[in-house]
């Protein structure tokens, strides 16, 4: 019963990680207009007052301080901040090129990356139906990646860079929270130094770009800190090729907003794409059903 609770919840932290990420474009294309390395520097030091403010209410900053002083965990945790940050400023770059497709498509292989490094990493195993999926899946992308002329270097540096630090974040001890505080402390002097730097040389879009740009880029810290607790806790619970399919919801999500809302261009060959790969998970999540 412990276990079974374990996974409802870890599938509701999921869902509700992978919902908020479909729809975050929204928030990027309407500071677009704003330099991707500020936007990102902006999302790291909010983030970290907000998570701050949440450790300081739960009286947890001190456990703050000796998770930074157990070297192994800060090493790892050295290692998912540098991801993150380059998962966060790819993204951040792809929507404000009108490049959310091209992210979609990067978020479609993440899973499949997630269930190989369940497999190879973390020992998994995957049942016939499971493996049917898989192979289906990886069909539509490479149907689609030839169509195309080639995976992109957009969708190639969201898959590795998010598939790595969700393996890496699943792999030590802390929780979503203080894992997330963590990595945006490590983060924080670069992000502090470079609006300095934007400062100085006269171009900060927080300072010069009127009251709405302000706001927004505040709310960066809500918008980025949320989804991650919700991913951490969702991976701690769940087995990671399940974690790997869930995250079908997000890229889908960003689909329709490129194809329908920001009319980027959809041709036959991403419907077929699409088709075999939400066959893939149909597949995946009625042998799920059948053995749970």
């Amino acid at each position: 019963m412990k276990h079974d609770n374990g996974q409802r919840t870890g599938i509701a932290y999921g869902l509700a990680a992978y919902g908020w990420w479909g729809f975050v474009p929204l928030y990027f294309k309407a500071v677009s207009h704003v330099p991707p390395l500020e936007v990102l520097a902006h999302r790291v030091l909010w983030s970290l007052a907000l998570l701050a403010s949440l450790l300081a209410v739960r009286g947890r900053i001190p456990l703050l301080g000796k998770l930074l002083r157990d070297r192994r965990t800060l090493a790892v945790l050295g290692l998912t901040t540098l991801l993150i940050a380059a998962n966060w400023l790819v993204f951040i770059w792809a929507v404000a090129n009108d490049r959310v497709l091209q992210a979609s498509f990067g978020y479609f292989i993440t899973p499949l990356l997630n269930v190989l490094l369940g497999v190879i990493v973390l020992r998994e195993r995957l049942r016939r139906l499971q493996v049917a999926a898989v192979l289906l899946a990886g069909l539509g992308v490479l149907w689609l990646s030839v169509r195309l002329g080639g995976l992109p270097v957009v969708s190639l540096a969201l898959a590795g860079t998010f598939s790595l630090y969700g393996l890496l974040r699943k792999l030590v001890r802390p929780d979503g929270t203080l894992g997330l505080a963590a990595e945006t402390l490590l983060l924080a002097p670069a992000a502090l130094a470079w609006l300095v730097v934007r400062e100085r040389s006269g171009g900060s879009a927080f300072l010069h770009g009127g009251a709405g740009t302000a706001s927004l880029l505040a709310a960066g810290g809500i918008v980025t800190a949320l989804p991650l607790i919700w991913f951490a806790e969702s991976a701690r619970r769940l087995r990671y090729a399940t974690v790997g399919f869930l995250q079908y919801l997000s890229p889908t999500l960003q689909f329709l907003l490129a194809v329908v809302l920001f009319h980027e261009p959809f041709t036959g060959t991403h419907a077929v794409a699409f088709g075999l790969i939400w066959t893939a998970l149909g597949l995946y999540s009625w042998d799920a059903l059948r053995h749970g």
